[in-house]
């Protein structure tokens, strides 16, 4: 195969500055520059790494209703989310336009066309130019995230060229949905970027699975969290500590190939980039077998419709 074939991505498996929007840029940069130094064409992050996940939810009784505590520390995740619109984003651009590497980010997103209130679980395909070319907003927040997350659509369902790679992703849990893996595998998807808060025990199975199901490579990539990572200026910083535990999360960022052999097994407990090259010519093989839009599906039986129009509750003339 031709080096154009060949893709080398980067697994950073970082810990935020905690709510901390702008520290934590700093942290990503640095890795975005460290990818770049190491001939990445693409550097992938965590599910809502930017600027952190609501852990606190879990641990403040965060179903109760109108409760002061709960207020504060969302009014504090709105005031460090990223609204795009507004140029939160500029820096990271700069550094993968300076770096030439694409990204995928894991943010909380605050649109300005929602009215720029409501938070969204959104990832983020950032191009080697620097230019922003998709926004995936969280279909289904996930349990208790539904306390501080809105639900999102399907305008972020796209897939990206990449070094003769087709590249799309989702958010945590909504990769166990069929109809939105569905709607990338027949985009033409080759390469599936999975993002997670962390856990070994959420990528272990399923990263190995979509790869199976899709004969695709599929990278997971998490981030870290312990009691520790928790800035003591936090909002409600000593109630969050009353149940927190000392691991939150332990990362598990893996690659599996097409054929469901890992090239990177998931790691644990470990901040810092993983590096490994893909072949598309993997891909090419296993599709001779199995191609679930292609050869291997039934449209005349089966046929799947994806509304991709960005949701919002005006349309100004």
């Amino acid at each position: 195969m031709n080096q154009e074939n060949k893709l080398t991505i980067g697994l950073a498996q970082i810990s935020p500055v905690w709510l901390n929007r702008e520290k934590t840029e700093e942290k990503i940069i640095d890795k975005i520059v460290e990818a770049g130094d190491k001939n990445c064409d693409l550097v992938v992050f965590g599910e809502a790494l930017l600027p952190g996940y609501p852990f606190w939810v879990a641990m403040t009784d965060g179903a109760q209703f109108n409760s002061k505590i709960q207020k504060e520390i969302h009014a504090h995740y709105i005031k460090n989310a990223v609204q795009i619109e507004s140029g939160d984003l500029d820096n990271i651009c700069e550094a993968a336009k300076d770096n030439q590497i694409a990204v995928y980010l894991g943010m909380i997103e605050r649109p300005a066309n929602r009215g720029g209130h409501s938070l969204y679980c959104s990832l983020v395909y950032i191009n080697k130019n620097g230019e922003i070319q998709s926004v995936h907003r969280k279909l289904q927040p996930t349990y208790e995230e539904r306390l501080t997350w809105s639900p999102g659509d399907g305008n972020g369902l796209q897939v990206h060229k990449l070094e003769g790679f087709t590249v799309g992703g989702l958010n945590c849990w909504e990769n166990w949905m069929p109809l939105p893996r569905a709607t990338l595998y027949g985009l033409g998807e080759n390469l599936h970027i999975a993002v997670w808060p962390g856990a070994k025990r959420n990528t272990e199975d399923i990263t190995k699975f979509i790869a199976k199901e899709s004969r695709s490579f599929v990278v997971s990539v998490s981030g870290l969290m312990s009691k520790s990572d928790f800035p003591q200026d936090s909002p409600h910083y000593k109630k969050i500590m009353e149940n927190c535990p000392e691991i939150l999360t332990d990362g598990g960022s893996c690659i599996s190939g097409p054929g469901g052999e890992w090239i990177i097994e998931p790691v644990v407990h470990k901040e810092g980039l993983f590096v490994a090259e893909l072949d598309l010519n993997r891909v090419l093989e296993e599709r001779q077998n199995f191609d679930p839009s292609g050869h291997y599906s039934r449209p005349d039986v089966t046929k799947l419709v994806v509304n991709r129009e960005r949701q919002s509750v005006l349309e100004l003339d």
